[in-house]
């Protein structure tokens, strides 16, 4: 069993400071939190493409976003969310853990996980870095783009209310975008550190 004293399970755990965690939960854990977070990451670029298309395409817009293309869409950032937990959690897992089992964080994360290990994780750290990066850079590059070319067509548009309108369409979104990218960018990409305690503050 891992122990980690800060993350209570649901209402269990605020009865206890300190809880544990099967080897397999702690898995299952990582794997769902890894599945949900890609998974978001690739939808905010799908929906960054859907602006695109109701901005610069309005007229092909019932035709190019029709209930098959955003099924594929959402399919597809589902897969990619499931393919790339499935990678990390077998990859993480196959480690041989030593004898200590305390996770000094919030709950089953990556970095702290390979703490525990007695194997060199210079390779495993180097995997993560690169999934991190396809999963990070790409769907901010895709998103990016979509957005110069949206603004483009705003700036064109004549009337100024107009222009408000469509800056209004995109706002929301490209908020959720700024915080969500800018958050998880300093999470995962951040240089590997000793201080667990300023892991956890980052974490929140």
């Amino acid at each position: 069993h891992i122990l980690w004293p800060i993350n209570p399970q649901m209402l269990s755990g605020l009865l206890s400071p300190q809880q544990t965690i099967s080897i397999p939960g702690c898995a299952a854990q990582l794997f769902f939190y890894l599945t949900f977070g890609v998974y978001k990451c690739f939808l905010l670029t799908a929906m960054g493409y859907d602006r695109y298309v109701a901005i610069c395409n309005p007229l092909q817009y019932s035709v190019i976003m029709g209930k098959k293309a955003c099924i594929q869409l959402v399919s597809g950032s589902w897969n990619i969310g499931l393919s790339t937990a499935i990678i990390q959690v077998s990859s993480v897992f196959s480690l041989p853990f030593c004898d200590a089992n305390l996770i000094s964080h919030f709950f089953c994360d990556i970095r702290p996980i390979m703490k525990l290990a007695c194997a060199d994780t210079t390779i495993k750290e180097f995997i993560t870095l690169l999934i991190s990066l396809c999963v990070l850079v790409l769907p901010m590059v895709l998103i990016f783009i979509s957005y110069v070319l949206i603004v483009t067509t705003i700036l064109k548009i004549a009337s100024a209310e107009g222009r408000r309108k469509a800056f209004a369409t995109c706002a929301s979104h490209l908020t959720v975008v700024i915080v969500h990218y800018g958050c998880t960018s300093f999470i995962c990409l951040k240089p590997k550190s000793q201080n667990s305690v300023q892991d956890r503050l980052i974490s929140v």
